[in-house]
C-alpha cells in the first residue's frame, strides 16, 4: 500500500503533509500572509506539488520571527549542539572600531547568547572607511550605535553597552563574567593595558587579541596563532598603521573574522590555531 503522507521540512521544523499537498495549499494552512515561499534554498512563484524531503520556509516581508523560529532556523544551519552552546555564551569586546564592530556582527549572526562591549569614542566620518557603521550614525556614541546595528540582525542577542574608557581597575568588573574575551584596540599600549589587567585577574580565561593588520598585503599573512594558554594571537606581528599604510575596511575584516572564529571554536572547546 502506497503512503498517504510525506516528510517535508517547514522552516526547519519537520511536518507531515498528505501526498499531492502543493507548495500554495501548505501556504494557505500555515502562513496565507506569506509573501515569499522559498523551496529548497530557492525563492518560486509558481505552486508546485510537494515531494517527500523538500525543504520550505514563508515569509512575510518585514517580518521579524520569534526567538523560537529564528534559533530552530540557526540551530538547523549550525547543528543543534553547536547552537546550544554559543547561545549560552557571553563573550567581551573592548573597543568597537574596526575590529571589533565587525566582530560582534559576525558572532550576533551565529546567534551569541550575549555581548558585552566597551568604548568611550563616537562614530567619525573617517571611521566609515572600514566600521560597522552607517553614514546617518556619524556623532553617535559607537556603543549605542552598535547595539541599535545588532539588534536589527539578532534582536535577541543581549548587547550590554559601557560608553567609557577602559583602564585596569574597571577590565576585572565590567569583564568578569565573560567567557572569551577579544582586545579590539589600536593603539599598542591599550592592547597591553587589557591583557594585563584581564589576564592578571582571571588566569586561564582565553583572550583573543590582533596586531599587524594594516594596508593592503596579502590575506593570507593575516593567522591565527595560540601565545600561550589562554592567548589567541591574530594577524601577522608587523603591519601596522602608518603614513602611507592605512587601516583599510578588507584586511580589517579578514582579521576581525579570524578573531569571531577563534572565539567561536574556543567556545566550542577547540584549538584555535589547528
Amino acid at each position: 500500500m502506497m503512503a498517504d503522507s510525506i516528510q517535508i521540512m517547514l522552516s526547519e521544523r519537520p511536518l507531515s503533509v498528505a501526498v499531492g499537498t502543493t507548495l500554495f495549499t501548505l501556504r494557505e494552512a500555515h502562513k496565507p500572509d506569506a509573501d515569499v515561499v522559498v523551496l529548497n534554498g530557492a525563492p518560486v512563484r509558481e505552486d508546485r506539488v510537494l515531494e517527500a524531503g523538500d525543504a520550505v520556509v514563508l515569509i512575510r516581508r518585514g517580518e521579524i520571527p520569534g526567538r523560537d523560529t529564528l534559533e530552530a532556523l540557526m540551530a538547523a544551519r549550525h547543528t543543534p549542539g553547536v547552537h546550544a552552546v554559543i547561545k549560552r555564551a557571553t563573550v567581551g569586546i573592548a573597543g568597537v572600531g574596526g575590529l571589533g564592530s565587525a566582530i560582534a556582527i559576525a558572532l550576533a549572526r551565529i546567534g551569541l547568547g550575549k555581548l558585552i562591549v566597551a568604548d568611550f569614542d563616537v562614530v567619525e566620518p573617517s571611521n566609515l572607511n572600514r566600521q560597522q557603521y552607517f553614514i546617518d550614525q556619524i556623532g553617535q556614541p559607537k556603543v549605542e550605535a552598535l547595539r541599535d546595528n545588532l539588534a536589527r540582525i539578532n534582536p535577541y542577542v543581549e548587547v550590554e553597552t559601557h560608553l567609557l574608557r577602559l583602564n585596569r581597575e574597571n577590565v576585572p568588573a565590567l569583564f568578569g563574567g565573560v567567557d572569551v574575551m577579544v582586545e579590539a584596540f589600536d593603539a599598542a599600549d591599550q592592547k597591553a593595558m587589557l591583557v594585563e589587567s584581564f589576564t592578571g585577574r582571571f588566569p586561564g580565561r582565553p583572550i583573543v587579541v590582533a596586531s599587524g593588520l594594516a594596508g593592503h598585503m596579502p590575506s593570507n599573512t593575516i593567522v591565527t596563532r595560540k601565545m600561550g594558554p589562554s592567548l589567541v594571537m591574530v594577524g601577522d606581528l608587523m603591519t601596522a598603521a602608518a603614513p602611507g599604510t592605512g587601516l583599510m575596511a578588507p584586511r580589517v575584516g579578514v582579521a576581525a573574522h579570524h578573531q569571531a572564529n577563534a572565539v567561536l571554536r574556543l567556545l566550542l572547546g577547540e584549538d584555535p590555531e589547528g
